[in-house]
């Protein structure tokens, strides 16, 4: 079979939309399918091409069996809601124009924005080929949820209509949750062309290791208690709550390490640069190889995000790449994301934004001794296998392509 994918994110970027559906391809490859994926130039999350890379009309290359092609986009740092939608809408108008020349069986289109599965909705239309909408997020309840839009505004009714449009035009919808299954539904949409496929970890990409000491030494982290939060600073992540309770606590130990980019961290900067935190670290982004040494120093791996009833329908990612390195999650996500914590008993949760409910979880985090941890990893992981869900993803189109 010959699968058209676009996607606005692929590695190198290393955040969880560009590793899904890396990790998804390359698995399709392996069982004989052919993967042409149709994405950007590498920029995000600052909108500043990647070293290696050039914003040019486009580019051609082969990763591990995918075959992709870049497009140009207009590249904008993840910030400014009308800016990220020139970036959007660029990359949308060349994948669909260089998707035209793609000889292919079947069309996916991911999400959170729209813009990428109107693009295979039309290529689906000319080239007359069934196609297949992923949705990670749900836009446009995601925009509100962190303030960007109001559901009184014009824009979010006209996102509405063409989020519905597109549920139905759909031959296939894959989901993250189980919840998002339930919000889709719930639009009168066909409840049985719709999947989920959650996220997941391959397992063997990361290898647990003690502390590295040149790295706590570097970071001035030797003898703290370090609680990581390692992934995208934006809006929905509600960084600067975390930071507003960090100048509450009193234990000289614990210590914050907030690692990656995005949209909010120089304000976040700026926050802790005023309250003259000593007890947070801010870093860079890494590479995703360098990725399990950082997981590898913390003691406990912090989840959160604004408190929203949209975002008791999603499960962060980073959960899963902690557990693979044995990592107690500090969750503050409520929803479906809590009950897999609860679940397999694998961290604290607390009531998101709850200054009270985090200072009690941390506390209760800092001496978490669960026996059986490591077992509850394991089994976890087997069940979220990223491998096993690419399989089953790929057997689910390949009998839409057939009906």
């Amino acid at each position: 079979m010959r699968i058209l994918f676009l996607t606005d994110n692929f590695p190198p970027e290393v955040n969880a939309p560009a590793t899904r559906t890396y990790e998804h391809c390359a698995e399709w490859v392996k069982l004989g399918a052919e993967v042409t994926v149709i994405t950007c130039f590498p920029n995000f999350p600052k909108g500043k091409i990647y070293n290696g890379y050039q914003n040019k009309l486009y580019q051609k290359e082969i990763i591990d069996g995918i075959r992709v092609i870049r497009v140009w986009s207009y590249m904008s740092p993840n910030t400014g809601f009308v800016k990220r939608v020139f970036d959007f809408m660029s990359y949308a108008f060349m994948a669909f124009l260089l998707g035209v020349f793609q000889k292919c069986d079947l069309i996916i289109g991911t999400t959170p924005q729209f813009f990428t599965a109107i693009s295979a909705s039309c290529l689906a239309f000319i080239k007359r080929r069934p196609w297949v909408m992923e949705v990670r997020d749900l836009w446009p309840e995601s925009i509100v949820a962190v303030g960007a839009i109001k559901r009184q505004d014009l824009t979010f009714k006209f996102l509405r209509k063409i989020e519905i449009k597109l549920y139905h035009s759909a031959n296939l919808i894959i989901v993250v949750t189980d919840q998002f299954k339930k919000y889709i539904s719930s639009l009168n949409v066909v409840s049985s062309k719709i999947f989920i496929i959650k996220n997941g970890v391959i397992h063997s990409n990361f290898i647990p290791s003690n502390k590295n000491n040149q790295l706590l030494e570097k970071h001035g982290l030797t003898g703290k208690f370090i609680v990581s939060y390692i992934g995208t600073h934006g809006m929905a992540h509600a960084l600067d709550f975390i930071l507003n309770c960090a100048n509450t606590i009193k234990d000289p130990k614990i210590h914050f390490l907030l690692q990656g980019d995005g949209s909010e961290k120089q304000h976040l900067m700026e926050i802790a640069a005023q309250l003259n935190l000593k007890n947070i670290t801010f870093l860079p982004f890494v590479s995703k190889s360098e990725i399990s040494k950082y997981i590898n120093l913390s003691d406990v791996a912090l989840v959160n995000l604004k408190r929203s009833e949209t975002f008791k329908t999603v499960i962060p990612s980073k959960i899963f790449e902690n557990i693979a390195l044995y990592k107690p999650i500090l969750l503050g996500v409520e929803g479906e994301a809590k009950d897999l914590i609860e679940h397999y008993n694998v961290g604290v949760c607390y009531i998101p934004e709850s200054q009270s409910s985090f200072i009690e979880a941390l506390e209760e985090i800092k001496s978490y001794k669960t026996p059986d941890f490591e077992l509850n990893c394991n089994e976890m992981l087997q069940q979220f296998d990223r491998n096993k869900f690419a399989s089953i993803m790929l057997d689910v189109i390949t009998k839409t392509l057939h009906n």
